[in-house]
C-alpha cells in the first residue's frame, strides 16, 4: 500500500506539500484530486524517490522507493508520457527497462500486446501521438507485474475509445488486489472509475473519503411531484421528513425514495415523479476546493 505521512516538501519559498498524511489501500481505485498547484504531482514525485521531502515520509508497502532492488517488480508509475527516448522504438525502450529490473522479455510482448501497441512495438516513439505515448507509459508501469500503480493524468490525449480502456484497466487492475492511485482533473471519469478519493489543495489534505460517502454529504434531498402535493407536505412532515414546497413539486430531505413512495401509497396519494439529487463529483469537488484555487479566470462579461 501507500502512506503518506506528515509530508512536507518545498521548492525555495514555494511550499508544496504542507504536513499531508493519508493512505492508498489495496483492492481500489483512489483518484488524487486538486487544483493545479495542490501538490499532486509533488507527492508523486516524493513517493517515487524522484524529489526528496523536507520532512515527514512517503512509503510504499512500508518502505522508501529508492530502498526496492527491483522497483519496477514492486511499483509501476506513468507521471510523464513524453519522457521517453524519442530514438528508441517502442521495444526497445521497454526492453532496456525490463533487464534492469530482470524482467523476461516475453513481459514486453505481453504489455505491448495489452496497451494495443504490439503493431507500432517496432516505431520510433518520436512520431507517436501523446495518446500513443500514454499506453506507451502504461505499458511501462505494467511492466514488472506490480502490486502498487501510480499514474499521473494517464487520460491526457486518448480519443474517447482510449478513456474507456482507461477507465476499464484501472478497475481490472485494482479487482487483482493491486494499489491504484490516479491524479486527474476529470472529475467525470473519476465518478466512473474511482472507489475512494484524496482531495488537496494548498499541500494539505481537504478530504479522505470513499466516493459514496462523499455523494451522502453533498445529498440534496429528494423531488416529488404530486397533483396533491400540499396534503402530501403534511404525511411527510409527520414521517420525520424535512419539506420545502414550490409552486409544482416538494423538495423532501430526510426521506429515502422508498420512504417517500410507502407513505404516499398509505395515503392513496399519487406520485408523478419522485427524484433523488446530489451534488455531482465535480460540483462536490469544486465546493470543497474553493478557497484553494490558485489560478481563478474572471468570468466572460454577459
Amino acid at each position: 500500500m501507500i502512506e503518506v505521512r506528515e509530508l512536507t516538501k518545498r521548492y525555495g519559498r514555494t511550499l508544496a506539500v504542507d504536513g499531508l498524511s493519508f493512505e492508498v489501500k489495496r483492492g481500489n481505485v483512489t483518484g488524487f484530486l486538486g487544483p493545479n498547484g495542490a501538490g499532486k504531482s509533488t507527492t508523486m514525485r516524493v513517493l517515487l524517490g524522484l524529489d526528496a521531502a523536507d520532512s515527514g515520509a512517503a512509503l510504499v508497502n512500508g518502505g522508501r522507493y529508492a530502498d526496492l532492488r527491483y522497483p519496477l517488480c514492486e511499483v509501476g508509475a506513468l507521471l510523464d508520457a513524453n519522457a521517453v527516448h524519442g530514438g528508441r522504438s517502442a521495444l526497445n525502450h521497454l526492453r532496456w527497462m525490463a533487464r534492469s529490473n530482470r524482467i523476461d522479455d516475453r513481459r514486453v510482448a505481453s504489455v505491448l500486446e495489452r496497451v494495443g501497441l504490439a503493431g507500432a512495438a517496432r516505431r520510433r516513439v518520436g512520431g507517436f501521438s501523446l495518446g500513443m505515448r500514454q499506453r506507451l507509459g502504461i505499458a511501462a508501469a505494467l511492466l514488472g507485474d506490480p502490486g502498487v500503480l501510480l499514474f499521473d493524468e494517464p487520460v491526457n490525449g486518448l480519443d474517447p475509445d482510449g478513456v474507456r480502456w482507461i477507465r476499464e484497466l484501472m478497475r481490472s487492475l485494482a479487482s487483482e488486489g493491486r494499489t491504484v492511485l490516479i491524479s486527474s482533473h476529470l472529475m467525470s471519469e473519476m465518478a466512473m472509475t474511482a472507489d475512494r478519493l484524496v482531495i488537496v489543495g494548498r499541500g494539505r489534505l481537504i478530504a479522505d473519503t470513499s466516493v459514496a460517502e462523499l455523494a451522502r454529504r453533498f445529498d440534496r434531498g429528494v423531488l416529488v411531484r404530486s397533483p396533491r402535493a400540499a396534503e402530501l407536505v403534511g404525511v411527510l412532515a409527520a414521517a420525520g421528513g424535512t419539506v420545502e414546497a414550490g409552486a409544482s413539486e416538494l423538495s423532501v430531505r430526510g426521506l429515502e425514495v422508498s420512504q417517500i413512495g410507502d407513505l404516499a401509497a398509505a395515503k392513496g396519494i399519487p406520485l408523478y415523479g419522485v427524484v433523488p439529487r446530489s451534488a455531482s463529483l465535480e460540483d462536490a469537488y469544486m465546493e470543497l476546493t474553493a478557497d484553494s484555487v490558485d489560478y481563478r479566470a474572471q468570468g466572460v462579461p454577459a
